[in-house]
């Protein structure tokens, strides 16, 4: 039983070494552990400190592609690199190393194949209140999209089983965490959550930049995964508000016209049409989209397949020669 914990990058030589050091060397029921580092285009040597320190694989970025671009770049080595379960966690020391132990246990025996570190939100002292309830609110609307229990949805601290990790699918380029909780609430996998430690703050956080840009950035991602994945609720409620909007001011209309007054509102009568031709043809969308999500969920059933063959025969291949420490994956 390999695990590979990965640790995406960007200009983390301050604080790389802190997170390594805190993470596990042995865990019980684990053979063995490597660590891999995505350097997501970092230019104040990032790698060198991931090789100096002793990582075993490093996948490099010429250029800065985003948090979840580099998740997925991380994904895809561990997989190749033979890993049956894969954690992630994050460079600034965020996440107690020694919860990894945590996260991989309901894996291990059998019970989850996604475990979720759940945060204490309301104890994190270098949290504002305001991010607080931002955070609270991204995981409630999560919840009721992915019909799950998963309490920390923006948690980068997780654990996924080699099953689970073949089936991720992250089409959103600012963060994979809301994505694939979605994701695999819609595909019915096992999915848990544990509570884990947090340490304080050693840098200001990268997402959160500002509160406006960081409401902007999740309310957008949210509405996109949902949109994504519940594409005919997403639409036909959004036509039925207009469609309804459309009768009101149509009886508005009746109102007048049969008190004698309809040749003065003829406007409320266009109104009227307008609104109800376009929340039909919003529900009308709704069921196209429906379709196109079908479809996309066969197609995601052959990449899984495809996925299954290519690295279960890397797996295969490497069992027969084992890959060497220090290897640095392609870009």
């Amino acid at each position: 039983m390999k695990l590979i914990i990965q640790i995406p990058c960007y200009n983390e030589a301050q604080t790389l070494c802190v997170a390594l050091d805190a993470l596990p060397r042995h865990i019980d029921g684990i053979d063995k552990i490597e660590y891999l580092v995505v350097d997501d285009g970092s230019s104040d040597g990032t790698s060198r400190v991931a090789l100096h320190w002793g990582v075993d694989y490093i996948v490099h970025f010429r250029k800065n592609r985003g948090l979840a671009k580099g998740f997925m770049a991380g994904i895809d080595a561990c997989l190749r690199n033979g890993a049956d379960i894969i954690v992630n966690t994050d460079a600034d020391n965020q996440y107690e190393g020694a919860d990894i132990e945590k996260l991989v246990r309901p894996i291990l025996e059998g019970k989850s194949d996604i475990v979720i570190g759940a945060r204490p939100i309301d104890e994190i002292a270098d949290f504002s209140p305001m991010k607080k309830k931002l955070q609270h609110l991204g995981s409630f609307i999560v919840r009721q999209a992915s019909r799950t229990g998963i309490p920390d949805a923006p948690s980068g601290f997780r654990a996924y089983s080699r099953e689970a990790a073949m089936r991720l699918n992250v089409t959103n380029e600012y963060t994979y965490t809301l994505e694939t909780i979605v994701q695999a609430g819609r595909t019915k996998m096992a999915m848990d959550a544990v509570p884990v430690r947090t340490n304080k703050e050693i840098r200001p956080s990268r997402l959160m930049k500002s509160t406006a840009g960081y409401i902007k950035k999740s309310m957008f991602t949210i509405g996109h995964v949902f949109m994504l994945y519940k594409p005919l609720q997403f639409f036909v409620t959004i036509g039925s508000i207009i469609f309804f909007m459309g009768i009101a001011v149509g009886v508005r209309f009746l109102s007048f016209y049969f008190h004698g007054a309809g040749s003065g509102h003829i406007q409320s009568l266009i109104l009227a049409a307008v609104l109800l031709l376009l929340g039909f043809q919003t529900m009308i969308v709704g069921l196209l989209a429906d379709i196109i999500a079908s479809n996309r969920k066969i197609l995601e059933d052959v990449q899984y397949h495809v996925r299954k063959m290519d690295y279960d025969g890397v797996k295969t291949a490497q069992c027969k020669a084992p890959a060497k420490p220090g290897n640095r994956q392609p870009e």
